[in-house]
């Protein structure tokens, strides 16, 4: 059989031409896109999802320290700051629910964060509850912060914001304040108790910063200051292996700053 090489056509030409190639990568990189955007945002789910955990948490805490609260004056803040976290969880939860993502499970993943925190830690005076929530939940905020770097800039602003009420801090600093005066006794046991405390705190913030979605946005948290592209990647893959010793100098050095406060060494 002979063929005229008028008639003659090139084998698979759908897989020819310039126009040809340029299409599959183009096609290529917006799945790639599209791939890398949809885990971002699974991410910030899964962050923000931990944010909405911490504050209906101390929500309940709150709650059952306005419950045990030596006097009526006391009882009143805290109901109050308790009413505040439900308000504070609650636009978070908007913002999943922005995001796509479903507010109920995205809180659930976390539930029971600070349970073992709980067990392992019983107060047993009114001036160590009072300490415990300070250094507890301290530390679990000023984890937040630290991941929420690594969100896209409109969550990032939010939980900047959530986490900017310092009203349940100033209560706690100010009743530690008056009960440490000239009792130097209780001070040092504070200052024990409050050692105590972060070291299981820290405990808690290893466990979930070895999540792999929190994991990834401390990685991006740690990599936002680079602006070249290159340099960025690899700034992201070393934040992945220094983000657990760099998170814990952050917020040891918080502790301490937090600790200073009420004249107590950390």
């Amino acid at each position: 059989m002979t063929t005229s090489a008028g008639s003659s056509r090139p084998p698979y030409p759908e897989h020819t031409g310039p126009g040809r190639t340029d299409d599959r990568t183009a096609n290529r990189s917006g799945k790639d896109a599209d791939a890398v955007r949809a885990l971002e945002v699974a991410d910030a789910v899964e962050v923000l999802g931990l944010v909405a955990s911490v504050e209906h948490q101390a929500f309940a805490r709150l709650a059952e320290d306005s419950r045990q609260a030596p006097g009526l004056e006391q009882s009143l803040a805290l109901s109050r700051l308790a009413a505040c976290c439900t308000e504070r969880r609650d636009r978070v939860l908007a913002r999943i629910e922005e995001l796509g993502g479903d507010p109920a499970t995205a809180l659930a993943r976390f539930d029971g964060l600070l349970t073992e925190f709980d067990v392992r830690t019983p107060s047993s005076t009114w001036a160590e509850r009072l300490l415990k929530a300070y250094v507890g939940y301290g530390v679990a905020d000023d984890f937040c912060r630290l991941v929420a770097r690594g969100l896209d800039e409109e969550s990032a602003r939010l939980v900047a914001d959530v986490l900017d009420d310092a009203s349940r801090t100033e209560l706690a600093v100010g009743e530690l304040d008056r009960a440490c005066a000239g009792d130097d006794v209780l001070s040092s046991r504070l200052a024990l108790w409050g050692r105590r405390l972060v070291g299981e705190a820290l405990g808690v913030v290893q466990r979930v910063a070895q999540r792999p979605e929190v994991a990834r946005v401390l990685a991006r948290a740690g990599a936002s200051d680079s602006t070249d592209g290159e340099a960025s990647h690899v700034a992201a893959r070393e934040s992945v292996a220094q983000a657990p010793a760099t998170v814990f100098n952050e917020l040891t050095a918080e502790h301490t700053r937090r600790m200073s406060r009420l004249h107590l060494t950390a």
